[in-house]
């Protein structure tokens, strides 16, 4: 029994639908030996799945860029969601969609006629609170250490692992990661800089994993009038920022007001994150 998780709650595993406590996977299985899958999650706010076909359509992306062919069309995913959002009978919460490559001899070469193994649970969690989206959160800046593929949301999560841990161990909410003096992003988040009224972005591309909030902040600094920039952001201009943030689907978009142990900006959100945060409010509101 793993504690703090609810192993009564229904799970679907491979067409069928169990008690957690009872879903069990072949210690053969690729994603045990390998970290050979992808996956994707799914926020959902009072039972209503938000921006579902972008995290879906990142699904795909995934499963196709390392070889992974399952059964199920974009309406076969649609319904899965769906029908464990009201299984679970929660309101906000999160639809986490595993695929591995299967089981299979461990051997490093993909195996021939070898089914995916499909996952699927759903869990609580707590939208971010009344103080850290007034008073914002800390990070410190790290080296980004982890391999070229970003763009694929792979279960190979040891990078990430690590440079969550390293926010741990330094006593703060976040890193921001930089590779050759450029920022990519956080452990497991999208970074967000402004200065003199322009919101920075690095650019999509395989050294970060766009989260599908990325085109959500982008929309919204568009209905805001805020103009967008996505281009190699230095870390120069990182540590000279008037405003930073961070996006995910858990952590929706929250302001960072102390990076490297001074504060960002005046130490306070910013207007550039009010404006955002109103129209992310809004989006949800809208559900």
């Amino acid at each position: 029994m793993i504690p703090d998780v609810d192993n009564d709650s229904i799970v679907y595993l491979n067409g069928q639908y169990v008690r957690l406590g009872d879903a069990t996977i072949s210690v053969l299985d690729r994603g045990f030996i390998f970290g050979d899958g992808i996956y994707d999650v799914v926020p959902a706010y009072n039972g209503k799945p938000f921006r579902m076909d972008g995290h879906l359509a990142r699904l795909e992306r995934s499963l196709a860029a390392i070889g992974i062919k399952v059964d199920f069309q974009r309406s076969d995913w649609e319904a899965l969601v769906q029908d464990m959002l009201k299984r679970s009978g929660l309101s906000d919460c999160m639809v986490y969609l595993q695929v591995t490559r299967g089981v299979a001899k461990r051997d490093h070469a993909f195996p021939a006629n070898t089914a995916p193994t499909v996952f699927c649970m759903v869990s609580p969690f707590k939208r971010p609170d009344a103080k850290a989206r007034e008073q914002g959160l800390s990070a410190v800046g790290i080296p980004d250490i982890r391999w070229l593929r970003c763009e694929i949301k792979s279960v190979s999560l040891l990078g990430n692992v690590l440079a969550k841990q390293h926010a741990v161990d330094a006593g703060v909410d976040e890193v921001l990661q930089f590779r050759d003096g450029f920022l990519s992003e956080g452990s497991s988040c999208n970074i967000w800089v402004a200065k003199d009224g322009v919101l920075l972005a690095p650019p999509r591309s395989n050294l970060i994993l766009e989260g599908i909030r990325y085109g959500f902040v982008e929309e919204l600094a568009d209905q805001a009038g805020i103009a967008f920039n996505a281009r190699p952001v230095s870390q120069q201009e990182v540590d000279a920022a008037d405003e930073l943030m961070l996006s995910s689907a858990t952590k929706e978009l929250l302001p960072i007001t102390t990076y490297n142990g001074k504060p960002v900006g005046g130490g306070k959100p910013g207007p550039i994150y009010a404006a955002l945060r109103a129209g992310y409010d809004k989006a949800i509101a809208a559900l």
